[in-house]
């Protein structure tokens, strides 16, 4: 398919495209996607250099399985999103089995943070548009879930929630996410 296309550069053919071995795909699609996607990794991991590891794991794996992106279960940029919030999270239960009691020197990040370079999207706006129609209770589990990584049983613990209570709030509120969006 040739760059001229309308749609050349929207995630969802660039992906599709992915899907189909094209390499020059693969790398616009990591200059579109690659710093945003650092950023939700950075997010969660809370260090350059495990961030980084997630965000290659992600994009290694967006090469070998770009045909498994169904757009009708969502959008590019989400699953995008999902897979790096996935291998962040890994990363951070691996390291913190490695280095038990290690606590690395707290530095603060001066990027801005993918919350941030999100919101300055039209989709961003959208979001959080719809985020704030949300209840301040659920809206807060939706982001200390995706944006600063918790697990459910985390949230749970946190949160001093049953694990189903959390699980379903959660999932309720995503549900509401997807009809105020797609309105």
């Amino acid at each position: 398919m040739p760059d001229s296309t309308p749609f050349a550069d929207d995630t969802a053919t660039l992906l599709h495209r992915c899907a189909h071995g094209d390499r020059s795909a693969f790398r616009m699609l990591y200059d579109r996607c690659g710093a945003k996607l650092h950023g939700v990794a950075l997010r969660i991991t809370r260090q350059a250099s495990l961030a980084a590891d997630a965000t290659q794991e992600a994009f290694v794996q967006v090469w070998q399985q770009a045909h498994r992106f169904d757009p009708e279960r969502g959008s590019a940029d989400a699953f995008l999103v999902t897979l790096v919030r996935y291998r962040a999270l890994d990363i951070v239960r691996r390291t913190s089995r490695e280095i038990s009691g290690y606590e690395g020197e707290e530095q603060e990040d001066e990027s801005p943070d993918a919350l941030s370079r999100l919101v300055s999207s039209s989709e961003g706006v959208a979001l959080k548009r719809c985020l704030e129609r949300l209840e301040t209770d659920r809206r807060k589990m939706v982001m200390m879930a995706f944006v600063d990584g918790l697990s459910h049983s985390d949230l749970a613990q946190k949160l001093s929630m049953p694990l189903g209570t959390v699980k379903s709030a959660i999932r309720r509120s995503l549900l509401s996410l997807r009809e105020c969006l797609a309105a």
